[in-house]
């Protein structure tokens, strides 16, 4: 697969994300004679097609109450463990990571919550009782097999998912893919509860040569001052907890914020979330074979910003974590016997 995962975009901070996931993707291969601006001759080609939406699988569009998502359903009758699937702060409906995971047994509800038909435009402030409603919604289904949902989340889906597990009844177990245990880039509000987002310091930005910004340290610590408002109080969650971190993650300190988490679940009597930390691995954890985004747009910085990564790390970093996410939904959400993670 090294001629997907090391695939790098002509123009400069292109990220290659699946759109429709109704089509495959389709590639063009050629192989030339030489290198560089005149390769020479055709030698072969050849196209590759990677399908998405496997034979079976129902992609149904969801537009209930405030409700905007797409819920993927494997084939068969079910009823299937069911997940919410949280991306970042791009916006919109990513729905390839959904598909996918739906397409190895799971229903799955790609939710968009900013950035798409109706919903808020601007990522100002967010009420969780519209993550309720998708909740209430996967548990009524008769598709979803009870009594509990997964969450999965990456990057500010990361922290909205442990931000619904600490509030809202019937999680039983959340993954986290370079999240935040503080509440980030908008105001969180749950009927008489409000948790300001985590203070930033555009000072501790470091911009390169190229004009890329390194955003690590930029925001402030959770831990101190009013930073403290911003933790999420993960220690009234009553589930399972699963941390995915890369460890040059330079978006934010993911492996500080899981060590966090893992620190007042524990000081609260609850039990210690799995932590699978990544060498060399950048903030875009995506499903396998997706090639490493180096640098991109931050929609919330306003310029392009650096993510991390080394590219076979990531990429072998991706390849375990989407095994590590599945069995860990297996395991408590359709009770499969317990394997020990590979921490690598």
């Amino acid at each position: 697969m090294g001629l997907l995962w090391a695939l790098q975009p002509r123009k400069a901070f292109w990220r290659l994300v699946k759109k429709d996931v109704q089509t495959p993707f389709r590639l063009q291969l050629e192989v030339l004679e030489g290198h560089g601006d005149d390769p020479g001759r055709l030698l072969a080609q050849a196209q590759h097609e990677r399908a998405f939406l496997r034979d079976g699988v129902r992609r149904v569009p969801v537009r209930e109450g405030r409700i905007r998502a797409t819920l993927f359903l494997p084939p068969g009758n079910g009823p299937f463990p069911g997940v919410i699937d949280l991306y970042g702060t791009g916006g919109g409906l990513p729905e390839y990571r959904a598909c996918l995971l739906a397409n190895c047994g799971f229903a799955v509800l790609a939710l968009a919550f900013y950035g798409y038909e109706d919903l808020p435009k601007e990522m100002k402030e967010f009420n969780l009782e519209y993550f309720e409603e998708a909740v209430n919604y996967m548990l009524q289904h008769n598709q979803v097999k009870g009594p509990g949902i997964g969450l999965l989340g990456f990057s500010k889906g990361g922290d909205l998912c442990i931000s619904m597990a600490s509030f809202l009844k019937g999680i039983t177990a959340t993954a986290v893919i370079n999240g935040s245990v503080a509440n980030v880039g908008a105001v969180l509000r749950y009927k008489d509860v409000t948790i300001p987002p985590l203070g930033a310091n555009a000072k501790r930005i470091k911009v390169n040569k190229s004009g890329i910004a390194d955003i690590t340290d930029a925001l402030n610590n959770p831990l101190e001052g009013p930073g403290r408002q911003s933790f999420i109080p993960l220690e009234k969650a009553e589930c399972r907890f699963l941390f995915i971190v890369g460890q040059d993650d330079h978006n934010w300190k993911s492996e500080f914020f899981a060590v966090e988490g893992s620190k007042r679940l524990q000081a609260h009597g609850k039990e210690k979330p799995e932590i699978i930390c990544y060498p060399g691995a950048g903030h875009y954890i995506e499903p396998p074979f997706f090639p490493m985004c180096a640098a991109s747009m931050h929609l919330l910085v306003g310029m392009p910003v650096m993510w991390g990564g080394e590219p076979k790390a990531h990429c072998e970093a991706q390849i375990d974590a989407w095994q590590q996410i599945q069995g860990f939904f297996r395991r408590h959400l359709k009770g499969e016997p317990s394997r020990t993670a590979n921490k690598l």
